[in-house]
């Protein structure tokens, strides 16, 4: 644990293939590989109507890929074939599949492009998890 006086400490960087269900707190610079918009709706916020946009962006590095759930601003940063820094991102489940996705607490950066290759053949979250209830004895 770092200590209070030292300030910040620098972010360990994470690799996809090092991901895990329920794990949050991951700075990870990945390319975006594709982009899909799922959901795209104005929803009346007080006075002025705000747009509400969800894509899912395959995301990856040199060890993998994965499903990236980019939220409103964050869509316009994940244009195919840039870079970007995912700091503070978490895993969300959904229907048994990983999700990376970065919430208030995080934030999407762009930045210069990755020197590497994405390893396409390695879709973290086509891997199934089967959620166990762990009865503690």
């Amino acid at each position: 644990m770092a200590d209070s006086k030292s300030g910040l400490r620098k972010p360990v960087f994470t690799k996809v293939d090092q991901l895990r269900p329920g794990t949050s707190g991951h700075t990870i610079t990945v390319k975006v590989v594709s982009l899909k918009m799922v959901l795209q709706k104005a929803r009346p916020d007080g006075p002025q109507v705000r747009q509400m946009r969800i894509a899912e962006c395959l995301v990856g590095d040199e060890t993998g890929i994965i499903v990236f759930t980019a939220r409103n601003e964050q869509v316009d940063l994940m244009k195919p074939a840039t870079t970007v820094i995912l700091r503070n991102a978490k895993i969300d489940m959904f229907k048994g599949s990983m999700r990376l996705a970065v919430d208030k607490w995080g934030r999407v950066e762009p930045t210069d492009p990755a020197e590497f290759t994405v390893k396409e053949d390695n879709n973290l979250s086509l891997v199934e998890y089967e959620l166990v209830n762990v009865v503690e004895e």
